[in-house]
């Protein structure tokens, strides 16, 4: 058989209009249902009505499909939580628990990508473009943290922006997950989840020493200190 008869054979068999869409979409939907876990690469191909060896043409495996899925959701989170923090107008409070609740918000209404990028098992590393997306959504969080530490009052010593970004992350995290198992642990709590993400970090912020009072719109922050002029506390000098 000639290379052409082959070439037009392949071209009959490929009817999918957008097959990489198509497949992105399907495994979303897979997800949804049976979690980032509970599906194959041919439940996916399946889905997306194509045959088995049809997702082999974009997609190396499963898990290259998967860190696809959650380098999309870190992008669109990544929005939403710029788009929140919005550099921090009126002021820093204000716009973090803003933050806070654009978290709590992706993981309610896009459950499926945020079971992709954190429960998925696929290496935050995997791909460049995977983990670059992850950086630019953890850096919105960060980018806050400095702020916050930029309020703390001239006799506290203040923590690194990166161990205050790695605290609070964990708390929304903590948050989002509890509640996005739809059964809240099996246990009736008496509040919602940016109730109990806002209690969360503004006891955080008082042990630390922060004053974490809201600002006029029109009162100036103080700017954070050059690092060389930042005091070294208990935990070294901050970054």
């Amino acid at each position: 058989m000639s290379w052409r008869k082959e070439e037009r054979r392949a071209v009959r068999g490929y009817h999918h209009g957008n097959l990489k869409e198509a497949l992105l979409q399907a495994a979303l939907d897979l997800i949804a249902q049976k979690g980032a876990a509970g599906f194959t690469f041919a439940d996916a191909a399946r889905m997306a009505g194509v045959s088995p060896a049809a997702p082999y043409r974009h997609f190396r495996d499963r898990d290259e499909l998967l860190s696809s899925i959650a380098q999309r959701g870190f992008e669109q989170f990544e929005a939403q939580l710029a788009a929140a923090w919005d550099d921090g107008r009126p002021d820093t409070v204000t716009a973090f628990e803003r933050v806070g609740k654009a978290y709590l918000a992706f993981a309610r209404t896009e459950p499926a990508f945020y079971s992709a990028m954190f429960e998925s098992g696929v290496a935050a590393d995997s791909t460049a473009g995977l983990l670059a997306a992850g950086e630019r959504a953890f850096g919105v969080i960060r980018a806050a943290a400095e702020r916050l530490a930029a309020l703390a009052p001239p006799n506290v010593p203040r923590p690194p922006a990166l161990m205050m970004a790695l605290h609070i992350w964990s708390m929304s995290h903590g948050v989002a997950s509890l509640f996005a198992r739809g059964d809240a642990a099996r246990r009736k709590l008496p509040m919602s989840p940016e109730e109990l993400l806002e209690a969360e970090v503004l006891i955080y912020l008082r042990g630390l020493g922060f004053t974490t009072d809201r600002r006029p719109a029109s009162a100036a922050e103080p700017p954070p200190l050059p690092d060389d002029d930042k005091p070294a506390g208990p935990w070294g000098r901050p970054k």
